[in-house]
């Protein structure tokens, strides 16, 4: 095998973080968010629908459940917020 064919399998088999996943995630974050921000300044961002919204947060708390770290209420918290109901 050639000197280039071998170093370049060597490289498919590395997992080293490299770019913007090689940063910490505090880094990541603030470029994410610069990124959002101008994307709604200039009015390319998605925006979600009530319907989209309800349905990320569902699946969000079905997979905080099933990771086990969903915030689990008290029953004080619960009838407070069962009291709100969809009210802002």
């Amino acid at each position: 095998m050639t000197q280039q064919k071998q170093s370049a399998n060597d490289k498919k088999g590395s997992t080293a973080k490299r770019g913007f996943a090689s940063m910490d995630e505090e880094k990541q974050r603030e470029i994410a968010s610069k990124g959002g921000h101008a994307a709604h300044e200039k009015g390319s961002a998605h925006e979600f629908t009530p319907e989209e919204a309800r349905e990320a947060g569902h699946k969000g708390g079905q997979a905080a459940h099933e990771k086990g770290s969903a915030h689990e209420f008290t029953p004080e918290e619960a009838r407070e917020a069962g009291h709100k109901g969809g009210k802002k």
